[in-house]
């Protein structure tokens, strides 16, 4: 027994070891066909259907990142889902029953800012797989933490920062969360930096928002949100119902111009949604939105004032 033991167990070591790679190999494979396969909810013409479908895939796919930690695809895919959730079906919902159920419209905006802070996170770790030490650096200098990422690393920062600023923007209240903005500010500009053009000027739309509210930014906001208005609708070719509403909504109302306000939403209105398949659920959505903000532009404007009244 004793002449035979070390080289059985040996044997068995090896065997685990086999199975553990095999394990692993396993789940990279089916990791990469899940984090690839977002296409399929993004041309779905349902959009209450894919609100029921993704939760079990998210959490599906953090059951096999838990397998995988640094699976990119995995991460990144969670980055973007937990935004495109949180934002779709979470946080619309919440602001359109707010006035008829405050109470339930807060607990789903609590929801929103959990989804974000979790898509922020995964956005981070899959930076940090990339370039180690990327979280410590971006905490002590965002700007010089940017500097050296790529343009591979476009899609993880336009989530990490989109998802980061949704969650900003539920917490004004919160210090904690407004002393980050210069993070994101440090990761949408090496974003645009890099490659402006990503997804059809996804980058651009963002920050038709962001501008708004951007602590730096030199002149006037709405004209530098007019630029990246400009800019979406031209790498967009026009096909994209949402930097019409992201105008209509973040400049607009703030410069009291309601006839615009309602010209831009009517436009994103005339989008049709199967002329872009890739395009078509983030449209429907869009839509959705832009019909909500036409219902309440009596609330959104001060009433036009009456040419007879003195």
């Amino acid at each position: 027994m004793k002449r035979f033991f070390p080289p059985l167990l040996g044997l068995a070591l090896a065997w685990t070891s086999i199975g553990c790679s095999f394990n692993r190999l396993v789940v990279n494979k089916v990791g990469d066909a899940l984090s690839g396969g977002g296409t399929t909810f993004a041309a779905d013409d349902d959009p209450e259907l894919v609100k029921a479908a993704v939760p079990f895939s998210l959490k599906l796919m953090e059951s096999l990142l838990a397998e995988s930690p640094k699976h990119q695809g995995l991460l990144l895919a969670l980055s973007s889902g937990f935004t495109e959730y949180g934002y779709a079906f979470v946080q619309q919902e919440s602001e359109e029953i707010e006035s008829g159920d405050l109470a339930k419209s807060r607990e789903l905006q609590a929801r929103a800012l959990r989804l974000y802070l979790r898509a922020r996170d995964y956005g981070l770790r899959g930076l940090e797989v990339r370039h180690a030490g990327f979280g410590a650096q971006l905490k002590a200098n965002p700007k010089y933490a940017v500097a050296k990422l790529t343009k591979k690393d476009v899609p993880q920062l336009y989530w990490t920062a989109a998802s980061w600023a949704a969650a900003v923007a539920l917490s004004k209240d919160n210090p904690d969360f407004v002393a980050d903005l210069p993070k994101i500010e440090a990761m949408i500009d090496r974003a645009l930096a890099l490659d402006e053009s990503w997804n059809g000027g996804a980058i651009h739309g963002f920050l038709v928002t962001f501008e708004m509210s951007r602590a730096t930014g030199e002149g006037d906001p709405a004209a530098r949100a007019k630029k990246h208005f400009d800019r979406a609708l031209e790498l967009g070719k026009g096909k994209a119902a949402g930097p019409f509403v992201s105008y209509a909504e973040s400049v607009c109302i703030q410069a009291e111009d309601r006839a615009q306000f309602e010209k831009l939403l009517k436009e994103a209105l005339a989008i049709n949604p199967d002329n872009d398949p890739p395009s078509r659920l983030e449209n429907l959505i869009m839509q959705r939105r832009a019909r909500w903000l036409l219902s309440r532009v009596d609330k959104l404007f001060l009433p036009p004032l009456d040419p007879n009244q003195k």
